[in-house]
């Protein structure tokens, strides 16, 4: 991925107010993060530890949501695994993140989740430049770039619903 800038991360998000991205927390040390191993942007905010942002590739456009995680304790005899890089991770690794629908839908309150590495490192991951604590993520007989690929396309399957129509 390349380096972003903060405008145009606040400027992709589909699922808030201009008012509400032009207020949210960007990542600490933005200019610092390992970019060239970055399919896409992910984000706790430290101010508000419900609340993520992941800003990602999609359509030939940049697409930013912002999501919810509950405040759920998890037991860390179990594992969970990420819907969109298959790591597998102990406890609260993984966190069910829901995102408002774009548009009119979301401002009725529609919302879409996934399961989702906790602190949105997918790429580093699937990498094997970070690894899940307590688990060990499997050997895969796929090479990495397709992992990469399988990543986005299910990232990008996740994002067509925050974009859908209430409609559709």
């Amino acid at each position: 991925m390349e380096p972003l800038s903060e405008n145009e991360i606040r400027a992709s998000f589909v699922n808030c107010s201009k008012g509400e991205a032009r207020r949210l927390n960007l990542p600490r040390g933005l200019a610092e993060l390992p970019w060239e191993h970055l399919d896409f942007l992910g984000w706790r905010d430290q101010g508000a530890p419900d609340r993520a942002y992941l800003v990602a590739p999609y359509g030939g456009e940049l697409v930013g949501v912002t999501l919810r995680s509950p405040m759920v304790r998890r037991s860390l005899t179990k594992s969970n695994v990420c819907s969109l890089c298959i790591t597998a991770h102990a406890g609260s690794g993984v966190a069910l993140l829901a995102a408002r629908r774009a548009g009119a839908a979301g401002r009725e309150g529609n919302t879409v989740g996934t399961y989702i590495c906790g602190d949105l490192a997918c790429s580093l991951y699937v990498r094997g430049l970070k690894n899940s604590t307590l688990v060990t993520r499997p050997n895969e007989s796929l090479p990495v770039e397709l992992q990469i690929e399988r990543t986005m396309e299910n990232l990008g399957g996740f994002l067509a619903k925050v974009l859908a129509t209430a409609d559709a």
